[in-house]
């Protein structure tokens, strides 16, 4: 209602329509609602996507986060339901083992923000992953089922967190969470793919130069999936075909063939790569083909020379150009002759046999040649080298032709280039030792190292179970990682080491060292501020007496692994005596601040206030109470007085009335009697007082007997700034004839 100057008063109606927030997950092609995405059958190793619309129904921006559901009850993790019942029970065991399912669900995006009425495109992607047993089984039996949980939550809005933290039944156990859940189905198959005759093919004896080959069959033993082959390269073995694709129970002829190219025993590793789609790791969310299994054939083979029969003859008398040690006979159809001729030499120390004695004493360790080996005397021989016969010791004529030999300049030369190779090589040694002991000096010259030899006189710690529990909890720490996703027990791991300490009653209201100045300046992203807890969203103080002071406590829970800064924005004025409004948590730390509320106005308030986190990031809690009068409340509003069995005559009247305080605020009161035309015979004690809150007070009510007296009467109460009610009292007299 305004009342403008002039024209009187005139009415405004203000309306609007208060809608939740509402997340939905909507199919690409259909358009429609998705509880359910079922990927069907995947080999282990194989990964397969699936695309969603996550959909903002309603008319504000929308921070939202994913996280899987790894506790969720239906839940299925690697359970063959195909299976018997016993062998069902024996794969429970899967679910109780720590298994990390963020492996096997890929969201891109994980995190994000829609606008109002916003649809998101989200890719799925399922990789299956085979489990480790605690028994052995059957290759063939190794079919796991998944069923997963994936819920789409809006920043912030987690409910249990405040679960333990609070006492009785004023503090809220569970806060509104907007969220939606989609099931995700899929099975991981082993690869099936057999040979027959087995995965090791013997090939027959094979001379050089000739070929072998042997016939395998090769089936895909799988009922739901085809299998996709490709067989590498494998020295003096090939493959016909090397790659192909066999459909689920079918059968495929594979011809292996031995050509050896040299003589020996040969015993290969044939590797079978199974090609499918899979994750490409520096683009997440898209699938590239790739190798994600492999088998093993072994492949054995024996390769001879062919025997070939030499035939003697008898020396004509003229000398080939190689003879043998008699040079009687010579060797025809011995293949190609070497490129140098043969030259015997030993050492001339070793051997005195037909010494002539002018050559014993030859200090000289000149070269030994053998009689036979004229063809290689001939030759270019090096300058430095002295040869003598293998008898007698006598120096040798070795020609050296000066159109082949190095001249003194060329020798020179030479020896300088060997010399700078040398060098070269020395110099990069040494300067790959100096970098090394550069980056040791580095590594060790700090001041933690006191340079002593590691593990020199120090004993072994005493290792407890409680350290490896502890280790195992900073394992679950969760990364921040953009690409990892989080899980409930991830979450619920870092909140239990956040509320398992004690509770911080008092932290600075700065960022004040380096650390926290740095901590507390970061921008975090959607998952990080998932794991900071402030609530409840909702206080709600119910029924409170004005003029009282109540006070609830706002939670605020750090999982994260760095400082946090809270600031709380108060401009209202029933919360002014909240503090204190800024404080740093430390990573890991669980705090609280008392909201306190007060009220002079009676009726409903529903007010909020904002928070900052880190100055950055803007979050709501929304104040709820339903301010009452001070009030009081009487047992009775008539009240009867009766004597007392064998009391004597003229003996008083009395009775008592219950003063009830419902509220939470002390309640001053005062009886005034209604007097008409004659006093009342009726009086009440105490006439004033104080009724504490939530307790009550008993007042005795007192009638005197006598001639001519009241048998009724009225009391009002007055309480101070509350209600006022009237008590009538009535005396039962009887009289006995």
């Amino acid at each position: 209602r305004v009342e403008l100057e002039g024209r009187g008063c005139t009415e405004v109606w203000i309306k609007g329509v208060v809608v939740e927030q509402v997340l939905k997950v909507l199919g690409v092609s259909c358009g429609k609602v998705l509880k359910c995405i079922n990927f069907g059958p995947l080999y282990f190793g194989t990964s397969k996507t699936e695309q969603i619309n996550l959909y903002n129904e309603s008319p504000e921006c929308m921070d939202w986060v994913a996280v899987l559901e790894d506790n969720a009850i239906g839940g299925e993790m690697g359970t063959d339901l195909q299976g018997s019942t016993d062998a069902v029970l024996q794969d429970l065991s899967l679910k109780n083992k720590d298994v990390d399912i963020s492996t096997l669900i890929l969201c891109v995006p994980n995190q994000g923000t829609l606008l109002p009425y916003e649809k998101s495109l989200i890719t799925l992607c399922f990789s299956p992953e085979k489990f480790e047993r605690d028994f052995d089984v059957n290759n063939s039996s190794l079919i796991q089922d998944y069923v997963l949980f994936l819920r789409f939550e809006t920043v912030g809005k987690r409910g249990g967190c405040l679960q333990g933290l609070s006492d009785g039944a004023t503090a809220p156990t569970r806060s509104h969470s907007r969220h939606v859940d989609l099931a995700l189905m899929g099975s991981g198959f082993p690869v099936m793919l057999t040979f027959k005759p087995g995965t090791v093919i013997d090939f027959k004896e094979c001379y050089l130069g000739e070929q072998t080959q042997v016939v395998c069959a090769m089936k895909n033993e799988s009922e739901f999936l085809p299998v996709t082959f490709s067989f590498r390269k494998t020295a003096h073995f090939n493959i016909s075909p090397e790659r192909g694709k066999l459909k689920k129970k079918s059968e495929k002829e594979v011809t292996f063939s031995f050509s050896p190219r040299q003589i020996g025993t040969f015993e290969m590793k044939q590797i079978i790569d199974i090609m499918g789609t899979g994750v490409d790791k520096s683009n997440a969310g898209v699938l590239k083909t790739k190798s994600f299994h492999q088998i093993y054939l072994t492949l054995l083979g024996v390769c001879k020379s062919k025997r070939k029969s030499v035939l003697f003859t008898i020396n004509p008398g003229l000398t080939p150009l190689i003879t043998n040690a008699t040079g009687q006979f010579v060797a025809r159809g011995t293949g190609q002759l070497s490129d140098t001729a043969p030259v015997a030499i030993l050492k001339s120390t070793q051997t005195q046999i037909h010494t002539h004695r002018k050559n014993r004493d030859c200090k000289d360790d000149a070269l030994i040649a053998f009689p036979n080996d004229r063809a290689a005397s001939l030759r270019p021989s090096d300058w430095n080298k002295k040869y003598r016969t293998i008898f007698t010791k006598t120096e040798r004529y070795n020609y050296i032709d000066p159109d082949f030999a190095y001249t003194h300049s060329e020798r020179l030369l030479r020896e300088e280039c060997k010399k700078y190779y040398t060098d070269f090589v020395s110099r990069l040694r040494h300067r790959r030792l100096e970098k090394e002991a550069a980056r040791q000096f580095h590594i060790y010259n700090n001041s933690v190292s006191i340079g002593i030899k590691p593990a020199e006189g120090l004993k072994s710690p005493n290792i407890s179970v409680a350290d490896f529990a502890e280790e195992k909890l900073q394992h679950k720490m969760l990364p921040l990682d953009d690409n990892c996703m989080l899980t409930s027990r991830k979450l619920a791991a870092i909140a239990s080491k956040s509320t398992n300490k004690g509770v911080w009653s008092w932290l600075s209201p700065m960022p004040s060292s380096t650390q926290e100045k740095k901590d507390c300046s970061l921008t975090l992203t959607h998952k990080q501020l998932h794991q900071i807890f402030i609530g409840p969203s909702t206080i709600d103080f119910g029924d409170v007496c004005v003029y009282s002071t109540t006070t609830k406590e706002l939670h605020i829970i750090n999982n994260l692994s760095v400082h946090i800064w809270i600031q709380i924005e108060m401009e209202i004025m029933e919360l002014n005596e909240t503090s204190p409004l800024s404080q740093v948590v430390p990573p890991l730390t669980k705090t609280h601040i008392p909201i306190v509320f007060e009220t002079k106005t009676v009726g409903m308030f529903k007010r909020s206030f904002s928070y900052k986190i880190n100055n950055q990031h803007i979050g709501h809690v929304l104040v709820v109470a339903n301010a009452m009068p001070i009030e009081l409340q009487l047992s009775t509003r008539e009240l009867i007085l009766t004597p007392v069995s064998g009391c004597l005559a003229g003996t008083e009247f009395r009775r008592t009335v219950r003063l009830c305080n419902p509220r939470n605020h002390p309640a001053a009161f005062t009886w005034r009697p209604v007097t008409g035309d004659r006093k009342s015979a009726f009086t009440i004690k105490p006439t004033r007082g104080f009724v504490e809150a939530y307790s009550d007070l008993e007042c005795e009510v007192v009638w005197h007997p006598g001639f001519h007296t009241p048998e009724t009467g009225e009391f009002i109460l007055c309480v101070l700034k509350g209600n006022s009610i009237n008590l009538k009292c009535f005396a039962k007299v009887t009289i006995h004839a």
